[in-house]
């Protein structure tokens, strides 16, 4: 841990930046998808496929925590954003959909051992102040959101779709400042008498109710979260009659505001308190949503602002909780979490575009933020120090 419970912030920072560098490659599938279809002459359901090869390898989480707890984690934060930066920077050479298929699914697995032992490091090197760490490393990877098709797009103008690989030098940078910094932090060596005398099973049995308040958490929201990130711009633009413009500003807006909501809310949980911060977030966001539907034109984009601010806000709070949960097998229990998150989220998202076919998105978000008042007896549920 940091010595004397101290916050490590040079080297909190660098983690957080790291994490926004590689989720800023890991965006680029989606800005260059529509150069990739006219390059291979393909349908849409097959570039749709690529979506899937890249989350397939996020259902071994489970497994990688469990590798991670007994070998030197610390190094699979070191390699990943090289691994991540070669494989979406050669997505313009691949020569085929299953060259852009297997480089898609290696980056999946690359992304996955990031995202399993990261929060982890965080955790060991922001002393007393968990919060606050989750919320610098969470605010990194909501940035890459919009930054990420920001610079694929700009090395594409400049370099034409098959020069994106001079992107790769980036990656193997940060990789090697990673290895000079956080070589001797250890994150799975520290509970090694403890993880022999207790088995991954009876962990998972231990904390299995713990985590069944985790599910109820994240689905009751995750549809609305997932119905405004994914379809925002089509509510405005198709529905509200509203410019195009308008709508994918309305849309970059929400999840700047969002960055910003993850780096208070870890912070201010450390002060008040995970359980209360999670209960007021889960009850003002449905309110907000509420009130973002009942306004039009500017008005709507106000509340859709402070909508973003919430929204996103449980994500280092939960991140916190859940190593605040566990010290004996933190990796793993951090890969159970991210599994529940993952899942939920991929449900939640066909979910809402099923319910937007069949009953318009005004309405579909109207439900979302009625089924998202279902997750306050799940964090009532919580048992926090």
């Amino acid at each position: 841990m940091s010595k004397e419970g101290k916050f490590r912030t040079a080297d909190v920072i660098l983690i957080s930046l790291t994490h926004h560098l590689h989720d800023i490659y890991s965006s680029f599938l989606a800005p260059i998808r529509p150069l990739l279809i006219e390059k291979f002459g393909i349908t849409l359901a097959m570039a749709s496929l690529w979506d899937l090869f890249q989350r397939i390898p996020w259902f071994l989480n489970p497994f990688i925590g469990m590798v991670a707890e007994k070998t030197a984690a610390r190094y699979f934060v070191i390699i990943t954003p090289a691994i991540t930066a070669i494989t979406m920077s050669l997505l313009g050479l691949a020569p085929s959909f299953a060259v852009v298929s297997i480089l898609l699914f290696v980056m999946g697995i690359s992304s996955a051992l990031f995202h399993v032992p990261t929060p982890v490091m965080v955790q060991k090197i922001s002393g007393k102040y968990t919060g606050r760490g989750m919320s610098f490393y969470m605010f990194g990877g909501e940035m890459a959101r919009t930054l990420g098709p920001l610079v694929i797009t700009g090395a594409v103008t400049l370099w034409g779709l098959e020069g994106t690989w001079k992107l790769i030098p980036f990656g193997l940078i940060a990789s090697f400042i990673l290895f000079l910094r956080l070589r001797n932090i250890k994150i799975s060596e520290d509970f090694k008498k403890k993880r022999e005398a207790i088995g991954f099973g009876k962990t998972f049995k231990k904390l299995l109710p713990f985590f069944a308040i985790l599910i109820g958490i994240t689905f009751f929201r995750a549809i609305m979260k997932s119905g405004l990130t994914a379809f925002l711009p089509t509510y405005y633009f198709s529905e509200k009659g509203e410019t195009l413009w308008f709508a994918n500003s309305a849309l970059a807006v929400f999840q700047l505001a969002g960055a910003v909501g993850t780096i208070l809310s870890g912070t201010l949980s450390d002060r008040f308190g995970r359980k209360r911060s999670l209960l007021f977030i889960a009850i003002i966001t449905p309110v907000l949503m509420f009130l973002f539907m009942s306004f039009e034109g500017y008005i709507s984009f106000v509340f859709l602002v402070l909508l973003g601010l919430f929204i996103f806000a449980p994500g280092p709070v939960l991140l916190a909780l859940v190593q605040d949960k566990e010290k004996d097998k933190p990796m793993f229990v951090n890969s159970i979490y991210m599994t529940i998150s993952f899942v939920t989220a991929s449900i939640s998202v066909v979910f809402a575009g099923l319910l937007g076919d069949w009953l318009g998105l005004e309405l579909t978000y109207k439900i979302s933020a009625f089924l998202a008042v279902g997750a306050i007896p799940f964090v009532l549920l919580l048992k926090t120090k």
